[in-house]
């Protein structure tokens, strides 16, 4: 009689298999993602290291070919930021990388800009201007070159320490100033 309880139970409770299953899923993520890492992520940092990364100039093109492949800086970069939380990549490695991505998402706007249209164009061409001469007075001048590194580590470590903080950056900076701004702007 207990034995029919515990088959009624076990084999006829489809939340209970609902979660088993959710359960093993995780379980085989996560032991997946521990095989790979342990096989793949030397290799990959090797590569990386000496292909893509070996120089900052070499980042730099690197992330701007691949934006204008995909034409989304967007996807560019959230490809990369998984391997800097990974550990593969550095910041600085990753830094030079973002700026080319950013010239490389200019090029999409040109490309759009081929209409015909002088405004269009002028506008795609102030877009690559901008991001061009960004980089050349900042990321050229050694004494603004760590500001940016220097502020995201800081800004990662009040992270780490209170969770609170990066939702309360979202909602300050993609929230409540934009909201500012149109409120101010009528």
């Amino acid at each position: 009689m207990g034995f029919k309880k515990v088959q009624h139970f076990s084999f006829d409770n489809d939340i209970l298999f609902i979660v088993i299953s959710v359960l093993i899923t995780f379980l085989m993520l996560y032991t997946i993602v521990k095989l790979l890492r342990s096989l793949v992520l030397e290799k990959v940092e090797a590569f990386f290291d000496t292909y893509i990364f070996k120089t900052a100039i070499r980042a730099m093109i690197f992330g701007m070919l691949l934006t204008i492949s995909v034409q989304s800086s967007s996807i560019t970069t959230s490809t990369i930021v998984p391997l800097a939380g990974a550990g593969v990549l550095s910041l600085r490695q990753i830094y030079p990388f973002t700026l080319g991505a950013n010239i490389g998402t200019t090029v999409t706007a040109l490309l759009a800009s081929l209409t015909l249209n002088a405004t269009a164009m002028v506008a795609s061409f102030a877009h690559l201007f901008f991001n061009i001469f960004g980089i050349l007075l900042v990321y050229l001048n050694p004494y603004l070159r760590d500001i940016p590194i220097y502020l995201s580590e800081k800004f990662s470590d009040l992270a780490i320490r209170n969770k609170f903080i990066p939702i309360t950056y979202l909602l300050v900076v993609f929230f409540l100033i934009p909201f500012l701004i149109i409120f101010l702007g009528r």
